[in-house]
């Protein structure tokens, strides 16, 4: 049964779980492959995946024949589902991509940024209890906007050494240029050092486990990465006007995801958090992943009780949830006072699934209340930019003695030296 409580009564930092603290050995553990795939390469990867996956491999690389294979395994209609949210993803992002500026001032002077695609990335694809194709569309969509001349992706197989035939789908659908049948921190080590077989990229990018989670931050400074994902969160805001059974349903479309994930339900109604109470009960005996569900709702669920909208609204600024649904009848009249969440859903007919699969905007999501400093996956994740200068002489000579000073009062003469000797007469 899922805990109520009144707003007061709860400390709204805690509302959410937020114990990503990693299990006593996973540590070492992950040292330990990091440090083996970084020496051995391939090998290590191929023992990694007989030991972890079950799969005997004789190759890491998915052939182009698998890849045809499982797309022509697929119905036709599902192909054109995922080429369809493809475009809507595509659309969306395509606002993303950022324009270089150029600023000419008196004297000649040029200023200027441009952005640069990173050369190589590398997406993390999840196995395990689920295969996620939406995961690789939303990841691998904002890198090709973005101009990344190489997406390398790395999935774990199955016992029989194969990839999930929609995960391939997805692959071809959005661009990827290769994949390899790798998991876990093994994958993350290959992708940030490169093998025989995987190539090294600059960014690393897609959720994964906390062996995963490990390893992403362990190498970042070596590579990029986009984020340290924690447990999956929704945070409803609802109304008494609200039906139960639809707040019940994206409650729990979160919590099937990990026993660790955390659904609540902040409300103005206890007559509201009566009746979602009931329908968890009533939809989670439906559920091919109850298990999951339950023990997600029962740990971590909550239904708290505020005295008024502004209050909602209020805690959930300070809880910055991964996913935020706003199931009012006028949501927009809210939306400017939301602060912190990673993707804000408004309206009582739009559930978060529409944005796990379909609307456009990531899924790659802010967890653990990092949405107060950082955002959803973005084309901006896959570029860099740079800062030009040009400065004729006779625009540095206006300015030389005032950087010169600047300079000296730091200490640095050199610095200021580098503008004076400019300006000398040098002896031939």
């Amino acid at each position: 049964m899922i805990k109520q409580y009144k707003l007061a009564e709860i400390a709204v930092q805690d509302i959410l779980n937020r114990d990503i603290r990693e299990e006593r050995d996973v540590e070492a553990v992950v040292d330990d492959i990091m440090a083996k795939v970084r020496v051995e390469g391939d090998a290590a990867l191929l023992e990694y995946e007989q030991r972890f996956d079950k799969a005997q491999l004789t190759a890491l690389q998915v052939s182009e024949a698998e890849i045809a294979e499982a797309v022509a395994s697929l119905d036709a209609d599902f192909i054109r589902t995922l080429e369809l949210a493809r475009n809507n993803i595509r659309r969306f992002h395509s606002q993303q991509v950022p324009k270089n500026f150029v600023l000419t001032e008196e004297g000649g002077i040029v200023l200027g940024q441009k952005y640069t695609a990173v050369e190589r990335a590398g997406l993390y694809v999840p196995g395990g209890t689920a295969s996620y194709p939406s995961s690789v569309l939303m990841n691998a969509v904002p890198a090709k906007l973005a101009g990344v001349s190489e997406i390398v992706m790395t999935t774990p197989p199955n016992a029989e050494g194969k990839i999930a035939a929609p995960i391939l789908a997805a692959a071809k659908v959005a661009g990827v240029d290769k994949i390899f049948k790798v998991g876990g921190a093994q994958a993350i080590a290959a992708l940030a050092y490169g093998t025989e077989s995987v190539p090294k990229v600059d960014k690393i990018v897609g959720p994964g486990n906390i062996f995963v989670a490990t390893a992403k931050r362990k190498v970042f400074g070596l590579v990029d990465i986009d984020m340290i994902a924690g447990p999956s969160e929704i945070l409803v805001l609802a109304d008494g006007s609200c039906n139960p059974a639809f707040v019940a349903a994206d409650m729990l479309s979160q919590a099937e995801h990990d026993k660790l994930a955390t659904a609540v339900l902040i409300t103005t109604s206890q007559a509201l958090a009566d009746a979602v109470s009931a329908e968890l009960e009533r939809q989670l005996a439906l559920l091919p992943r109850q298990e999951i569900a339950r023990a997600s709702i029962e740990n971590n669920g909550k239904i708290i009780i505020a005295a008024d909208l502004a209050a909602a609204v209020a805690a959930a600024n300070i809880i910055a949830p991964e996913h935020l649904e706003v199931c009012v009848d006028e949501p927009f009249a809210l939306l400017d006072s939301i602060r912190n969440a990673g993707s804000i859903f408004l309206g009582k007919n739009v559930p978060e699934a529409l944005g796990d699969y379909w609307a456009g905007p990531n899924h790659t999501l802010p967890t653990s209340g990092t949405a107060r400093f950082s955002s959803p996956l973005s084309v901006d994740d896959f570029v860099k930019k740079s800062s030009f200068i040009y400065y004729p002489k006779p625009a540095l000579a206006a300015v030389a003695g005032r950087i010169e000073d600047f300079a000296e009062r730091e200490g640095l003469q050199a610095h200021a030296r580098s503008v004076a000797i400019r300006f000398e007469e040098v002896a031939k």
